[in-house]
């Protein structure tokens, strides 16, 4: 199952969506990708930046959603004061 896990100061929020069943194009898969990239494009208009990680290895920044990727998460901006 792949995700993309959103932090915020209520917690995480996570959508989940499974790779195979979205290349059969099951419509519940294909509804949770669409979801989670307007959820991505969403948190990265508001200034959040975004993850690849992956077990074993340094999390990568990336700038477009990938929804092959095992799990991005979002970070929000954070303020200084």
């Amino acid at each position: 199952m792949a995700k993309l896990r959103v932090l915020s100061s209520r917690g995480d929020t996570v959508i989940e969506w499974d790779e195979k069943k979205v290349a059969l194009g099951d419509p519940e898969a294909v509804a949770a990708v669409r979801e989670a990239e307007r959820i991505f494009e969403e948190q990265r208009a508001r200034g959040a930046t975004a993850f690849v990680v992956t077990p074993d290895k340094p999390a990568q920044r990336i700038d477009t959603f990938d929804p092959q990727a095992e799990q991005v998460v979002m970070v929000p901006r954070v303020a200084g004061g």
